[in-house]
């Protein structure tokens, strides 16, 4: 480590002491805990799209937050775009 230079033996370390540590990463989407989970509605025609559930069928995993779908995304119902909903409470 004597002719690296600093930032990549600090990087370096920093990996050795994760591998040792045996760090285990979670998926925020994988969590178990109880959290506030959102539910959208298209307006054109009226499918809703529940976070918790998400939509497996169309290779959305629940827990799939909403902000989390990517932008070209269409409703599986309609085809409407991802503009074309708004976030409902039921």
């Amino acid at each position: 480590m004597g002719s690296e230079e600093p930032a990549a033996a600090g990087r370096r370390l920093v990996a050795q002491v994760m591998m040792r540590a045996k760090f285990i990463v979670t998926h925020p989407n994988l969590m178990t805990e109880k959290q506030d989970f959102k539910t959208w509605m298209c307006l054109i025609c009226g499918f809703v799209y529940d976070e918790e559930e998400g939509l497996p069928e169309e290779g959305v995993p629940p827990g799939t937050r909403w902000e989390d779908i990517p932008m070209n995304w269409t409703c599986p119902e309609c085809g409407a775009r991802k503009e074309d909903f708004e976030m409902i409470e039921l």
